[in-house]
């Protein structure tokens, strides 16, 4: 550890490039709007998840330190077990979440921060930056599909929010 790190630092604290994945994406719809689908639980599963994928969720508890408990169903029938537990809420520009496995101490869990920019043209800027524990871990996740599935989520989520923007 470096002389100046402090003892309370884990590797969801500390910022490093090589542990990352940056998504973003412009989404027509007011950012109050594209904020609330992520907190309102009516929404989050509707639209959370790769395409062809479902959600079926388990229990969920949208505020700070709760949790949403869900399996995503790939097209195949396979379910992936999914934890986050929501560190910070800050309405309607921010959300921070740790996301994992549906099990106690998940070594592969890892921080997701969303950012909600709004634009004078009433569209909002998207942000998900992913902090994995390890570059290994994060370079699994890229192996498995972390920027392509985070890209069709964020799709399925501009849908879902022009939508009901439109309406």
């Amino acid at each position: 550890m470096p002389a100046n790190a402090s003892q309370n630092e884990t590797p969801l604290s500390t910022w490093a490039l090589d542990r990352e994945i940056v998504l973003s994406r412009v989404i027509n719809a007011p950012r109050e709007l594209v904020f609330s689908a992520w907190v309102d639980p009516r929404h989050l599963p509707q639209w959370f998840g790769p395409a062809g994928f479902r959600v079926e969720t388990k229990s969920m508890d949208i505020r700070v330190n709760g949790e949403w408990r869900f399996d995503m169903i790939a097209p195949d029938g396979k379910r992936y077990t999914n934890r986050m537990q929501f560190r910070r809420i800050e309405r309607p520009h921010l959300i921070e979440i740790d996301h994992g496995a549906d099990k106690d101490n998940d070594p592969g869990i890892f921080r997701t921060t969303i950012t909600f920019d709004e634009q004078s043209d009433g569209k909002t800027v998207i942000t998900l930056r992913q902090l994995h524990p390890t570059k290994a871990q994060r370079d699994a996740g890229i192996g498995f599909g972390a920027v392509e599935f985070g890209y069709q989520t964020l799709e399925k989520l501009a849908q879902h929010v022009e939508r009901s923007n439109a309406t």
